[in-house]
């Protein structure tokens, strides 16, 4: 086993650590805003783990830029929605 190999089996086990995380959040937080906040902070540091994994296996220089694009394009949409519904649920005035 090679020292890539390694670099790579650690980072996408993290990242498996925080996905796994982020849904135990998700079970036992009390209200929707802690549960967001548990979803979102785990489950982007978990994808930035697993592409940091991916990278080095990678077929081609295109192969990375796209794991790094679709990682940037998760980081928005991620953000974005944990926003609108950040929104919804104050605006609707219950967490719960």
């Amino acid at each position: 086993m090679s020292l890539i190999d390694l670099v790579s089996i650690v980072a996408i086990g993290a990242g498996v650590f925080f996905f796994l995380a982020g849904t135990v959040g998700l079970l036992r937080f009390p209200d929707a805003l802690s549960r967001l906040h548990a979803l979102t902070k785990a489950d982007n540091l978990g994808l930035g783990l697993v592409v940091l994994g991916l990278l080095p296996r990678a077929e081609s220089p295109l192969a990375a830029f796209k794991l790094v694009a679709i990682w940037a394009l998760v980081q928005l949409a991620g953000a974005t929605t944990a926003q609108l519904v950040g929104r919804a649920v104050r605006r609707k005035g219950t967490a719960a």
